[in-house]
């Protein structure tokens, strides 16, 4: 790994190093790939799935489409998402009493339990990543955070970055774009 970029590098990049999101991917993949090794090589389940089972705990039951909305996921994912978990029997379904179309999700009794096993283990390799960071630099990071969350949903709605992502047609996995002429 090259030098950490300071303040000045990563206002004005000049390297791959220097660009903030490039940092806070590796940031991320940094902690995240032990929980991805921990649910799905202990518990059978995916990343994606283990979101899902969380909210799930948390909120208690809930439609797809607002779990997916919850979780920032596209509603396709998140249906194979719960039909896995379905099928895993961690989930279950529950067609709406008054408007039959509409189902609702829930955690099952084995959902339940796997988050009750889950969760302190996960909750465990979070504390043990912020070991040694004190509470004053965490509050001055969760408030950064905060922030860049703001200004990319702004930026966002404001649609600074005009090209989009063709996912239907497969996107650059099917085709590569032909630039200028």
């Amino acid at each position: 790994m090259s030098v950490f970029p300071d303040a000045g590098a990563l206002r004005a990049p000049r390297s791959l190093d220097d660009l903030l999101l490039y940092r806070l991917s590796r940031a991320a993949r940094a902690g995240s790939g032990m929980v991805t090794r921990m649910v799905e090589g202990g518990f059978g389940i995916t990343r994606r799935e283990w979101g899902m089972i969380g909210t799930l705990a948390e909120v208690g039951e809930i439609t797809p489409s607002a779990l997916a909305q919850r979780l920032d996921l596209d509603r396709v994912r998140t249906s194979r998402g719960l039909r896995s978990l379905t099928e895993k029997k961690l989930v279950e379904r529950r067609q709406d009493t008054e408007d039959r179309r509409e189902v609702h999700v829930r955690l099952s009794s084995s959902g339940r339990q796997l988050y009750r096993e889950l969760f302190p283990r996960v909750a465990s390799l979070n504390s043990e990543l912020l070991d040694g960071i004190d509470a004053a630099h965490i509050d001055i990071f969760l408030q950064c955070l905060r922030r860049l969350e703001v200004r990319g949903t702004e930026l966002s709605a404001q649609g600074v970055v005009p090209e989009k992502a063709d996912r239907r047609a497969g996107g650059t996995r099917h085709h590569w774009p032909k630039r200028g002429g």
